[in-house]
C-alpha cells in the first residue's frame, strides 16, 4: 500500500467495518461506451454497509455537462440522505480498483469532509481476498453535513484560458493520448478532437497499475516524462472531470498542491468555440 494519509488497506477496513463514525462509500462510476450500469453492479455486491455515491445524480443536473459539481445545498441533502456526515471518517472505493473513487475523494473534501480516505486495491483486491459482500440497498442513519464549497479547488473554462495565456499554471490532461492528440474521435457528440493549447499529457492510466497507485518515483517520472515540473501550479483536466482526480491523487502523494481540477475538462472546452491543438504536446 502507498505510504500516504489519502488511503487504508483492505485489512484496516475488514477490522473496522460497521464501527461507529465511519461510512463506506462505493464512488464506481463507468464511462457511457463501458455498457455498464455501475448503481446496478452495487445493488447486486458490494462491501457490507457501503452506500452508492452516484456521480451523475449528485450533481449540477441543469448543466448540459455531465456531472459537474452541485450546489452546496443540493449537495448537503444529498450526503446526508446517504448518512454521510461532514465529520465522519469516509472511505471510498470502486469496482475498478482505482478509477472514479478518486472523484468521489476530491468531491467530498472539496465540499469540506475532513478525513477522506480511498481503499487502497478497491474492490477488485476485496473480492480477491475473499472478504464478505452484501446485496440490496446499504441501511443507514440520516446525518448532518453542512457542505462549503473550496471554489479554489474548482477551474472554470475561463480560469484554464487566462491560465494558459498568462503561463499561470500548468494543465494536464489524463485522457488517452490517441484522444489527446485526436487521432480518434471524442465519444460525446458534439465535442471536437484534440486538446487545450498548451496542455500537457499524462494519461491517468499510466499511475494505476493492478487497480492501485503507483508508488512515488513512478509519479515523480510520469510527471517529468510529461513535461511537468510538480513545484508550479498544475490545473489537472479530463474528459468530464473524473480521471483528472486521479491525476490530482497522484500529485498530492508526492506533496504537490494542484492549483485546481477542471470540472468542465474537455467535454466543455472541444463544445466551445475555445481553440484547439492536435498532435503531441508542443
Amino acid at each position: 500500500m502507498p505510504s500516504d494519509s489519502h488511503f487504508v488497506s483492505t485489512e484496516w477496513l475488514a477490522a473496522h467495518l460497521g464501527a461507529p463514525n465511519l461510512v463506506i462509500v462505493d464512488g464506481s462510476w463507468h464511462l457511457p461506451t463501458a455498457g455498464r450500469n455501475a448503481h446496478e453492479e452495487y445493488r447486486q455486491s458490494h462491501i457490507p454497509g457501503a452506500v452508492f455515491f452516484d456521480l451523475d445524480a449528485i450533481s449540477d443536473v441543469s448543466s448540459p455537462l455531465p456531472h459537474m459539481l452541485p450546489s452546496e445545498i443540493l449537495f448537503s441533502g444529498a450526503m446526508e440522505s446517504l448518512g454521510i456526515g461532514r465529520l465522519m471518517k469516509i472511505v471510498v472505493y470502486d469496482t475498478e480498483g482505482l478509477f472514479s473513487a478518486p472523484r468521489v475523494w476530491w468531491t467530498l473534501r472539496a465540499f469540506g469532509a475532513i478525513d477522506v480516505v480511498i481503499l487502497d486495491g478497491g474492490f477488485p483486491k476485496w473480492l480477491a481476498e475473499g472478504r464478505p459482500v452484501e446485496a440490496g440497498n446499504g441501511t443507514h442513519l440520516p446525518s448532518h453535513f453542512e457542505a462549503k464549497l473550496d471554489h479554489s479547488w474548482v477551474a472554470g473554462m475561463e480560469d484554464v484560458a487566462k491560465a494558459i495565456a498568462s503561463g499561470t499554471a500548468q494543465v494536464l490532461d489524463a485522457r488517452p493520448p490517441a484522444r489527446f492528440r485526436g487521432d480518434t474521435p471524442e465519444p460525446r457528440a458534439g465535442v471536437r478532437a484534440g486538446h487545450i493549447p498548451g496542455a500537457h499529457n499524462l494519461p491517468a492510466s499510466q499511475l494505476v497499475q493492478d487497480g492501485r497507485l503507483v508508488d512515488p518515483p513512478a509519479i515523480r517520472a510520469a510527471l517529468a516524462a510529461a513535461g511537468i515540473d510538480p513545484g508550479r501550479p498544475t490545473i489537472t483536466s479530463c474528459g468530464s472531470g473524473v480521471t483528472a482526480a486521479i491525476l490530482w491523487l497522484a500529485l498530492t502523494t508526492i506533496g504537490a498542491q494542484p492549483k485546481a481540477l477542471y470540472d468542465g475538462s474537455w467535454t466543455e472546452w472541444g463544445a466551445s468555440d475555445k481553440p484547439i491543438a492536435t498532435g503531441p504536446a508542443s
